[in-house]
């Protein structure tokens, strides 16, 4: 079971997660997010053992890998449906796709947009709405029931403690990313919720709580 916190912004929530053995951290480049922070400041992060991972909204190629270079980043997470030859020019090993499942009315669709972006990641992360930053709401988890994209996946959207057990149960990705549902305000992780949700998806993914000491 994958593990991603998103919106990180300070030394003590990155600690936490990094003690309970989540294996992505996320920092925020879209200047609109409340959670925003700045390359410099990402960089001073110490973040252990975790891959660093950058959300990017509006930003191309270029300005991807130079941020990426200043925040010491290990991945790209394209959030703003960035062309196939910008997640090329960043590196499909080291790109996070982004896709919106609400954007399609048939499976068969949306299984060939994942197809379509398979050369161009290294993971796909399925969110709510249907464009830019993530919104925080919840998807229709069992209408991805079966979904078996080509690369692993991530899902995202208004996850917690209280309903990632639920998520998992009906639509089995590989992995969760958890941000608001954890937080006291935007960018600031409650630690007990950080922690009970990480417990769950263990749980949930067939490890046990005692395994994220």
């Amino acid at each position: 079971m994958l593990i991603k916190i998103c919106g990180l912004t300070r030394q003590e929530d990155l600690d936490l997660a990094s003690r309970l053995g989540v294996q992505f951290c996320g920092f925020i480049f879209h200047p609109k997010s409340p959670r925003c922070i700045a390359p410099e400041q990402a960089a001073r992060l110490e973040s252990g053992s975790m891959r660093r991972v950058g959300v990017f909204v509006e930003q191309e190629a270029e300005e991807i890998r130079q941020i990426m270079r200043a925040a010491r980043l290990d991945l790209a997470q394209l959030h703003g449906g960035q062309s196939l030859e910008c997640a090329l020019a960043v590196g499909a090993e080291r790109v996070i796709r982004v896709i919106w499942p609400d954007r399609y009315t048939h499976r068969a669709v949306l299984h060939a947009e994942l197809l379509q972006h398979a050369r161009a990641c290294a993971f796909y992360l399925l969110d709510a709405g249907t464009a830019g930053g993530g919104s925080g709401r919840r998807l229709e988890w069992q209408d991805l029931s079966g979904l078996r994209p080509p690369r692993p996946w991530l899902l995202a959207g208004g996850l917690g403690a209280d309903n990632v057990r639920q998520a998992l149960r009906q639509c089995a990705p590989g992995g969760v990313d958890f941000n608001s549902g954890i937080e006291d305000a935007p960018g600031l992780k409650n630690a007990q919720k950080l922690q009970a949700a990480v417990a769950a998806a263990l749980k949930a993914g067939g490890r046990g709580a005692d395994s994220t000491a």
